[in-house]
């Protein structure tokens, strides 16, 4: 009969054991979205991401001016000793987490608020007049900063290389499209950017394959003629009554001129004429936005809109003028999402939420200049995470000066880009480069 183990013998055994198995449990809880959520949803990992986004939304900064938010995400990164570039666009940051080589995925927030007043009264709003965070960015830069924390907690087992892209001025400032003429994002294999949303439901994420977002511009279009005394009309050219022809005939170009099937709005939303109300001015100023998911479509009703305008003035005497503002607000694509990358999102969304709470997403015709990503990166993707909790009575819609960020959204976000991009890595071993070529990414 063999001599019973000692007890020291079976404790150094048992140890190695654990010590054996411990970087397999590791890697398996990376590999497990839940396990990340679970993770996120821990009040101290919660009410940090909480802190961060309300510090963020107690200072909100317009596009190209988000110094202060900069500077909070690189002092949350150092802490977590996650190194990074900077800056990209004036006030982007770039870190990574990882190996340092192939494959490379990015994940990316937006910084930047908006030039309106908050009318939520409530401990953190906004201490900055005319400036709020009414779109969720503050949110947005909490969870990928969520994202950082649980990838740094397992950076030994990632299988590459995860790129953070914290982008200033999506509003309307094509930030995105800055970020790569920064070189921000070369070398990227597929890149995810998410939105909350103040209609699906908390604990939901959705998006859909192919269009997601519409291209969408702006114009601005001065109507020239001759001013006078409202009761002598006919000494006069009147640009009020011209401008008034060009909008209705710019709304006969969805209605008569664009497949029904394909989606594309025209609308004006600006009219600035006249101080008084006996004088025809000597011009008016019209301007509005134009929205297609087509590119060709897109193309077409910029070249559309241009001929109605300077064609309709003549009609009526005036001249027209017409600026498309590409300088200031640069055109944005439309946002498509890679039908290869959706099915791997609903993949990794239904292992983290359930496959119930993994949903479509109807196109929007709204525009978001993460598109610009698709022009640089191989793949990329868009997907809403949900905020909609009935329980908190009326959500405010995005833009609103009463918009609130439900915060029990922010772990799905941080969990979810965090999943994504390591099991991104650990499938597409077979792009990364051979061992002589997997050197660190340089340019970031």
């Amino acid at each position: 009969m063999a001599a019973a183990a000692s007890p020291l013998a079976l404790a150094l055994a048992l140890a190695a054991l654990a010590a054996a198995a411990w970087p397999s449990l590791v890697g398996a809880a990376l590999e497990d979205p839940a396990e990340l959520l679970r993770r996120a949803k821990e009040p101290g990992f919660l009410d940090w991401m909480v802190g961060v986004r309300r510090r963020i939304h107690e200072n909100p900064e317009l596009g190209y001016e988000e110094f202060a938010t900069s500077e909070l995400v690189r002092l949350e990164l150092d802490a977590m000793g996650i190194p990074y570039k900077h800056p990209f666009a004036v006030t982007g940051v770039v870190a990574t987490v990882g190996t340092g080589g192939p494959p490379f995925v990015a994940l990316r927030a937006d910084m930047d608020a908006l030039p309106m007043q908050e009318s939520v009264e409530w401990e953190h709003k906004s201490k900055v007049p005319g400036k709020m965070h009414g779109c969720g960015h503050d949110a947005h830069v909490a969870m990928l900063l969520g994202s950082a924390k649980i990838l740094q907690e397992h950076r030994d087992e990632l299988q590459g290389t995860v790129v953070l892209v914290f982008q200033p001025a999506e509003e309307g400032g094509g930030g995105a499209k800055k970020m790569i003429e920064a070189g921000a994002v070369e070398k990227i294999d597929a890149m995810f950017g998410l939105h909350v949303a103040d209609i699906v439901p908390i604990g939901v994420l959705a998006s859909r394959p192919g269009p997601i977002m519409a291209g969408s511009g702006f114009f601005e279009a001065v109507i020239s003629g001759k001013g006078g005394h409202a009761a002598l009309p006919h000494h006069t050219i009147d640009p009020i009554l011209a401008a008034s022809n060009v909008i209705v005939s710019l709304q006969q170009l969805v209605s008569r001129e664009a497949d029904p099937l394909d989606s594309q709005v025209v609308t004006v939303g600006k009219f600035q004429g006249g101080g008084a109300f006996n004088v025809i001015p000597d011009s008016v100023t019209i301007g509005g936005t134009f929205r297609a998911f087509l590119k060709e479509s897109f193309s077409q009703l910029k070249k559309r809109i241009e001929e109605v305008i300077v064609s309709q003035a003549s009609v009526q005497r005036c001249s027209a003028a017409v600026d498309f503002l590409e300088k200031d607000r640069p055109f944005f694509p439309p946002t498509v999402n890679s039908p290869e990358l959706h099915d791997f999102f609903v993949k990794v969304a239904s292992e983290m939420v359930g496959s119930k709470n993994v949903r479509d997403r109807e196109p929007l015709m709204g525009a978001e200049d993460f598109a610009f990503y698709a022009e640089a990166i191989p793949v990329t993707y868009y997907y809403f995470v949900g905020m909609y909790n009935e329980t908190r009575g009326p959500q405010a819609p995005h833009h609103s000066p009463y918009f609130t960020i439900n915060e029990d959204a922010l772990p799905y976000g941080a969990a979810m880009q965090a999943s994504l991009a390591a099991r991104y890595l650990l499938e597409h071993q077979h792009h990364a480069a051979t061992p002589d070529k997997a050197k660190t990414h340089d340019e970031l």
